[in-house]
């Protein structure tokens, strides 16, 4: 296992004492480089690239994956040097460095079972509030996570469904909450939030409810209409966390980017009994699996530009993972709920996908249109896509098994690094002026708070590119492989 963090070592120490100017180059590829340290070229480039720090966009807050149910019990079943490894690998900075960071209030479809931290019926001074669920595997690793990070993470929690007795169909899937419980549930924000700072842990962000379009018969959820979330935030959630004293960064929607964020956002970022209450927007990827939606991610924007927009979840869903397989992860051969389920109209959105592409892709998009972090789903998962209790399967970048000890670091790990390792919190996208982007690629770039720049580039076609990176006067040049990811860090 050791083996596959040699990559982002070497990456460490060829970075150390480097002059002023010193680029540094490293590709994830279909070839089989993972975060491996590449050199510039003495050829002729087909395409390239300025750089203007001038002209300067949002300010990134991270890049990260979740802390599930599932990945904690997975993270515990492996024996205590593993554990630390993989700890180290997601979170140090000799790891992906991870920097924000996401987990579920109340169980979800990656969690063992159902449960809730308010089991006790009609207790509405949430007298019986207790975080035990917890405190066997989410909490131990995230403290596990804070020890290791040197810079810290922060935490975005989000509810999937409130205990049943709260809702109007007495159910753990769909439903609502009950209008005479609103109250309470916003008491149970604050709640959560104290009993998390009591074991050390800050809860930096929230989501009002994970995917409020809902569903009525897979897993936990609970729906909203956007009237109903602006009337629950504005008349309690705000005031209730105002009168506590607690500032977390509250985010309404938290589904899929496209038509629907769009209906959402116009009405509740135009709403300004919501708006002061709210950070900003938080958004998943499930809607296509090629299209990042830029059109619908700039119109929210401009609806509300002193406010943010996140991406709390994304993964390659519905399929039982690969393993030990790093090429299938670069063919288009995944496929997607929609691939079954979408609707006759909608299935165009849904065709086949390559997996390494669509995170690639997607990370970069959403950079280039006003997005500010971007969170991946579970951080572990076993070979058989869970555990998970409604059978709703998923990949996660390293994969374990526990029955044998075995930790599989799928090429997702690697692609994920290039963003959460290099851009740090803090970050401002700055401008890339080209005169045209060839087909098949894609990039963006950004000023670190201490000055370096980072640019990231895909390339999702079978044939290799040889570019110029124009900056202050100095040009670098590299070939940038067929179907391979490259970030450029100028020093």
């Amino acid at each position: 296992m050791k083996l596959s963090l040699i990559p982002l070592l070497l990456i460490m120490i060829s970075c150390s004492n480097s002059p002023q100017g010193f680029v540094e180059v490293v590709q994830t590829s279909r070839a089989g480089d993972k975060l491996l340290a590449v050199k510039p070229v003495d050829q002729s480039a087909s395409f390239e690239f300025s750089l203007d720090e001038k002209l300067t966009y949002q300010t990134i807050t991270g890049f990260g994956g979740a802390f599930t149910e599932s990945s904690a019990t997975l993270w515990k079943s492996m024996n205590p040097d593993i554990q630390d490894e993989l700890i180290e690998a997601y979170f140090s900075e000799k790891g992906l460095n991870y920097s924000l960071t996401r987990t579920h209030m109340n169980s979800c479809d990656f969690s063992l079972d159902h449960y809730s931290y308010t089991p006790v019926e009609n207790d509405t001074n949430l007298v019986h509030f207790s975080l035990e669920e917890d405190t066997a595997d989410i909490i131990p690793m995230i403290q596990a996570a804070q020890a290791v990070s040197a810079q810290g993470f922060k935490i975005i929690a989000s509810p999937w469904s409130a205990a049943p007795w709260m809702k109007d169909n007495n159910h753990w899937y769909g439903g609502k909450l009950k209008k005479e419980f609103y109250p309470t549930w916003a008491l149970f924000f604050s709640k959560y939030i104290k009993g998390y700072s009591d074991y050390g842990i800050d809860i930096w962000g929230l989501t009002v409810e994970n995917e409020p379009l809902g569903n009525d018969s897979h897993w936990e959820s609970m729906h909203y209409t956007p009237h109903e979330m602006g009337d629950f935030v504005a008349n309690h959630l705000g005031p209730h966390l105002q009168s506590e004293g607690l500032v977390p960064k509250v985010m309404i929607y938290d589904q899929n980017r496209g038509r629907e964020l769009e209906e959402w956002a116009e009405v509740l970022l135009k709403d300004t009994a919501v708006t002061p209450y709210i950070y900003g927007t938080a958004v998943h990827w499930y809607n296509s699996t090629f299209s990042y939606f830029p059109e619908t991610l700039e119109s929210t924007h401009e609806l509300a530009p002193d406010l943010h927009i996140i991406e709390t979840e994304g993964c390659v869903d519905s399929e039982v993972p690969h393993w030990d397989d790093d090429d299938w992860y670069w063919q288009k051969e995944a496929t997607d709920w929609g691939w079954d389920w979408a609707s006759e109209e909608d299935k165009p959105m849904h065709p086949k996908y390559v997996p390494a592409f669509r995170y690639a892709r997607d990370i970069i998009g959403c950079m280039n249109h006003w997005v500010e972090g971007w969170v991946d789903w579970n951080m572990i998962l076993d070979d058989k896509g869970g555990p998970n209790l409604a059978q709703n399967w998923c990949v996660a970048p390293v994969l374990v098994k526990p029955e044998t000890q075995e930790v599989y670091f799928t090429p997702l790990y690697y692609v994920m690094g290039h963003f959460s390792k290099y851009i740090r919190p803090g970050a401002q996208r700055i401008e890339i002026e080209a005169a045209e982007w060839p087909e098949g690629i894609s990039g963006a770039a950004f000023k670190n708070p201490d000055g370096e720049l980072v640019i990231t580039l895909l390339n999702t076609t079978s044939d290799p590119i040889v570019y110029t990176m124009n900056h202050q006067g100095e040009a670098y040049t590299y070939a940038l492989d067929a179907s391979a990811l490259q970030t450029a860090v100028i020093k």
